[in-house]
């Protein structure tokens, strides 16, 4: 048991001084309901009984953890805080704390990249990171893809679509990597000019049948199979990867695979929009794997078309 006066009450200073906290600190909590008194002496100070001991060390435990007081309220509203509350709580703050570590990098990343720039590149390097948020999100790339893709997509493509051509900003970048992302952000937000297409490919206008979704469901088969040659750096070449390209067109524009059809793809396909300076800093964004650049859609396209393209003088003879 631990002592105290005979009606077993103490004071706010012996409480206090019990705790290693100060006078004002009880009254703060007492004030706000977090540690009611059990009473108020004949000159009306407080009282508080024994359980204000342990109730008033878990308190300081949680406000040393960066709880805010609602938070410490609805923990010490459920069973002293052994409770799914503060479970809850704990795992909030802990992915609250994992965001603010990550901006806290990229911040640090952009310095640095600011640091190691010439002065001759400072100010178009501040202008580029101005624009882009602190904790860097990727609204400005997903827009730029939903101008891009085809109408009637369903939402199942779309998101399987943007998990594989939008890249996520790292939790840890480096100052290149930063630097790329905000290119990138410039890139997909610039006006659209003679020398920046942003126009459907042709192949999204093949025909009133046209069904986005599965070709961009054969063409995500048949870019990772792809990958798996330029990981190995293999020259492009005919193959299932290249028969999985077509196949993704054939199907989604309702006509059959053959010579005729791979001569008029390879013709849409010279002629759509070139991005390839968004998957540059694409590749940037993710950083190498194994000392390469990581493969990308736009890697595995261009690999895929140099195939089809290299096919057809066969093709014909």
């Amino acid at each position: 048991m631990v002592p105290g006066h005979d009606d077993g009450l103490w004071g706010i200073g012996e409480l206090a001084g019990r705790v290693g906290v100060t006078v004002k600190t009880v009254r703060f909590y007492s004030e706000r309901g977090l540690l009611p008194e059990a009473s108020r002496s004949s000159g009306g100070h407080r009282r508080y009984g024994r359980d204000a001991l342990g109730r008033l060390r878990l308190i300081r435990s949680l406000r040393a953890l960066d709880l805010p007081l609602p938070q410490v309220r609805r923990i010490l509203d459920e069973d002293a805080g052994a409770g799914q509350a503060l479970e809850d709580v704990v795992d909030q703050q802990l992915r609250e704390l994992g965001t603010r570590l990550v901006t806290l990098r990229w911040r640090e990343a952009a310095l640095r990249m600011i640091q190691e720039s010439s002065p001759q590149e400072r100010a178009d390097r501040l202008l580029l990171l101005g624009a882009v948020t602190s904790a860097p999100n990727t609204d400005s790339l997903v827009r730029f893809w939903r101008r891009w893709l085809p109408p009637r997509m369903p939402a199942r493509a779309i998101a399987a679509f943007m998990e594989q051509t939008v890249p996520e900003p790292p939790d840890n970048p480096t100052p290149a990597q930063v630097l790329a992302f905000a290119r990138l952000h410039a890139y997909v937000t610039r006006p659209c000019t003679s020398t920046a297409p942003r126009g459907q490919p042709a192949a999204h206008r093949a025909s009133p049948d046209f069904r986005p979704a599965v070709l961009y469901d054969g063409l995500g088969e048949a870019y990772a199979l792809a990958a798996v040659q330029l990981r190995r750096e293999r020259s492009p070449h005919s193959g299932e990867a290249l028969d999985c390209f077509v196949a993704a067109y054939a199907a989604a524009s309702g006509t059959y695979d053959g010579v005729d059809f791979r001569r008029r793809l390879a013709g849409q396909l010279a002629q759509d929009p070139q991005i390839d300076r968004y998957w540059e800093l694409t590749a940037e964004v993710i950083g190498p794997i194994d000392g390469r650049p990581p493969p990308t859609p736009g890697s595995a396209h261009d690999w895929l078309l140099t195939a089809l393209t290299g096919q057809i003088p066969e093709l014909i003879a």
